[in-house]
């Protein structure tokens, strides 16, 4: 009846009824039709080259989304939700390959309201941000629907969804284990080969039972392989699935064929054992993965403080996950914004590009709802949290592809380039195998061909760089450097050059000494100078601050801060102005031994702050270890009045570069790079995000204050800082582990291709090893980055 039937172009479903033909293309449905033509028509179609017939079929959905008109429905489902500006991170389902990540990542192309999106594969979500006045949350949903990707959203169920665990394995596990053991039960007769056996003569009815066994095991418990394999083939790709699948299909048609035609048992007993300890080592891999899981939020030291002000106004400063709902916080300019919350300042300024990409600042004022992720531009402000911090939250704003630096990593490129080649080289050998022991004694040949094809597995390969660097990343974590994401790591280890900012980075302000010099400051002098310094984040700043006198705290008229040089604020027609000598228009620098902070108020100069810096402990001892291996230099925003006591501080010959602007150090690391070298910066967070970002390697140093910039690639704890070089010796272990795993993985691969090609491994037996090659790998990478994080420090 169907012998003739057509595969619908977009879907890949076979066209039950008459196919609908256009642009020369079959469709099953109208719906399919019509996703073709929005495609085609905004320039898409190259989403049917990534993989033929990847679509879904779109279904009925009008209606479905009324709810989402609802304002009070929408915020609730919202992660972010400005004026003009909302983000959304919806479940959908029907994501299942490549072809669906691209399409989804480029919806900017289908709609101009839609300004980015991006895919999470594993946990089938994408993240939207769009723009309110071109579209809505509700025709965004129906977009989505009428491209095949309808989302999920449920009121009740909707954080469920995402969190479902998937017991789909333990189902098949536990179906291939029963059947695997009724079939050895039923074997009996067979093993015992004795006419006066009495089961003999049930011998019939067994195989047929066996077969019948079979029939859930290798269609339900071993669809994923079998499914793997064909959406491979169908894309042109040999995955490694692709072995796996062949040999449960020549051991399953193999053995029917005896049935059927009762020339013998056949091998259901190898089969379903194949599956099922396939599956055991899968389930356990999964376990495992499970209990090294890579997500910060809840295990790992996340070292970001936040200036919480109590019931008398008192700052104290606080880790973020001490935050609570109705606190109220103190930003200071360029701080980031940790909680949704309520603005109680009069005004501010917001730029919200970390979280949207926008770089337009928002004006706010005094009741608004301000959102996590945005960075204050205008002096110091006030809010109240509306909730506790979400850590996941910032870690995932941290990741952002916004600012992915874009760098691949060796291993990675090392185990895609093993896994092409890999499955074609065991196929290869598969059949040369097989073509031998067809000469030499044919009843070995389907042993030998599934053995081969079950022993030789790149799974070992493709775990050993993940699992050793996830796991250097939990050891870090707890040890107070946080990454944000594992490929840091090998990054780490490449690092041949390193940049160190002086103020802030390698000094310390909490125990630095600092004196005034000059005219008597009024004490409405003092206190507009207070109300300035509070709302610089710069290290200076907050010491200085700290040493004034209490004063009211006062909304400032104005406030600038300008990077480099200083800060300016206003006050009832008063002005200050606190930096560097040119900045505040002072013309006698008569003194270069010291680091200073100068005061004019009004545009009369007052004098100075001079600080003797206190450098941290260690430093001496970083620098010399760290200077065997590598290149050092110290970049320094300030004069050159702290050169004499570095330069009996540090080892000799070490570059110091004073008086570098933002600017400057960016470019002198641009210049490195030129260089082919590979820099690691190590800096104080905000005031240097521009050589963060542009290092291969961006650390900031915390020391109780809001340093997070999504810029940097990794937060130190200042406690810590005397560890740094041990930090990076022990990224370099972890990248000997790796190769250590690889050596292990190949040398396993060979040792068992020798034996399965010789004819001495049985197919079940193939398959207990495999997965046994995964978990010793897993097992030694484990227990080897355990090792170098107990000598850590």
């Amino acid at each position: 009846m169907f012998k003739n039937m057509t595969k619908c172009y977009h879907c890949g479903d076979d066209c039950i009824t008459s196919a609908i033909v256009f642009d020369d293309k079959n469709f099953c449905c109208n719906g399919c039709k019509t996703v073709y033509e929005i495609f085609d028509t905004n320039d898409l179609s190259y989403y049917y080259d990534l993989q033929s017939g990847a679509g879904t079929t779109p279904l009925a959905f009008e209606g479905k989304y009324d709810f989402l008109d609802s304002e009070n429905i929408a915020q609730r489902l919202t992660e972010f939700d400005d004026t003009t500006i909302q983000i959304v991170n919806l479940y959908i389902p029907g994501i299942h390959c490549s072809s669906c990540i691209w399409m989804l990542e480029n919806l900017n192309k289908l709609h101009p309201g839609v300004m980015h999106s991006q895919v999470d594969f594993p946990k089938k979500t994408v993240r939207i941000t769009f723009k309110k006045e071109h579209i809505t949350f509700k025709e965004l949903a129906m977009l989505l629907a009428r491209i095949g990707y309808a989302p999920n959203i449920t009121l009740d169920d909707y954080d469920k969804v995402k969190s479902t665990t998937d017991r789909s394995l333990l189902y098949k596990l536990g179906v291939a284990g029963f059947a695997f053991g009724n079939i050895m039960f039923l074997s009996f007769p067979e093993y015992f080969e004795t006419g006066e056996f009495w089961l003999e003569q049930y011998k019939g009815l067994f195989r047929w039972l066996m077969f019948a066994f079979s029939l859930p095991v290798v269609f339900y418990a071993g669809s994923d392989y079998l499914i793997s394999a064909y959406k491979g083939l169908r894309s042109g790709l040999l995955n490694i699935d692709v072995p796996i699948a062949l040999g449960i299909l020549v051991l399953f048609l193999r053995s029917s064929f005896e049935i059927f035609f009762a020339l013998g048992s056949g091998f259901f007993d190898s089969l379903t054992g194949l599956i099922f300890f396939l599956l055991v080592g899968k389930f356990f891999q999964q376990k495992t993965y499970s209990f090294l899981s890579f997500e910060r939020d809840y295990k790992s030291y996340f070292p970001i403080a936040v200036t919480r002000l109590n019931k008398k106004r008192k700052e104290e400063t606080v880790q973020v996950y001490e935050i609570k709902s109705g606190d109220r916080l103190l930003i200071r300019n360029e701080e980031l914004i940790p909680v949704d919350g309520i603005l109680i300042s009069s005004k501010a300024q917001i730029d919200y590009s970390f979280v949207t990409g926008e770089s337009e600042p928002v004006q706010k004022i005094s009741g608004d709802n301000i959102f996590a992720g945005g960075r204050q531009c205008h002096g110091a402000m006030e809010m109240e949290a509306l909730k506790s911090v979400s850590q996941s939250y910032l870690t995932q704003l941290w990741s952002n592809s916004v600012f992915h630096k874009e760098k691949t990593t060796i291993f990675q490129t090392l185990t895609d380039s093993i896994g092409k080649r890999f499955t074609l080289a065991v196929l290869t050998i598969a059949v040369i195998a097989a073509s031998f022991w067809i000469v030499q004694d044919s009843s070995k040949v389907l042993n030998v061909f599934t053995a081969v094809l079950i022993i030789a597995c790149p799974c070992a390969i493709a775990l050993a760089a993940p699992f050793t660097l996830g796991n250097m990343l939990r050891i870090f974590g707890r040890k107070k450097l946080y990454l944000k994401d594992s490929g840091i790591i090998e990054q780490l280890a490449q690092i041949d050059t390193a940049i160190f900012d002086k103020t802030g980075t390698i000094t310390t302000a909490e125990s630095s000494s600092i004196t005034y010099e000059g005219m008597e400051l009024s004490s409405q002098e003092e206190s507009l100078l207070k109300n300035t310094l509070r709302a610089s984040n710069h290290p200076l700043s907050r010491s200085l601050y700290a040493l004034l006198k209490e004063h009211n705290i006062e909304t400032l008229d104005d406030y600038k801060e300008f990077t480099g040089e200083g800060v300016y604020g206003v006050k009832d027609k008063s002005d200050v102005k606190v930096g560097s000598a040119d900045f505040v228009g002072h013309q006698q620098q008569s003194d270069y031994n010291n680091t200073s902070v100068h005061i004019s108020a009004n545009d009369s100069y007052k004098g100075r702050f001079v600080f003797r810096n206190n450098y941290r402990e260690g430093v001496s001892e970083v620098f010399k270890s760290m200077g065997r291996y590598m290149d050092i230099a110290v970049l320094s925003g300030d004069n050159a009045g702290e050169k004499t006591r570095l330069e009996k501080l540090l080892p000799k010959l070490t570059p110091l570069y004073f008086n570098q602007k933002p600017t400057d150090k960016l470019e002198f690391i641009k210049e490195l790079q030129a260089n082919d070298k590979k820099v690691l910066m190590v800096g104080d967070g905000l005031n240097d995000a521009g050589a963060l970002a542009q290092s291969d390697v961006g650390l900031a140093i915390s020391e109780n204050i809001n340093v997070f910039s999504p810029a940097c690639d990794g937060i130190l704890d200042a406690s810590k800082f005397k560890h740094l070089n041990n930090y990076i010796l022990a990224s370099k272990s972890a990248i000997k582990i790796i190769k250590l795993c690889f050596v292990f993985s190949l040398m396993y691969n060979l040792v068992g291709l020798y034996f399965a090609v010789t004819g001495q491994l049985e197919p079940v037996i193939a398959a207990i090893l495999m997965p046994m090659s995964s978990i010793s790998i897993v097992a030694f990478a484990t227990l080897a980055t355990n090792v170098i994080g107990k000598k850590l420090k």
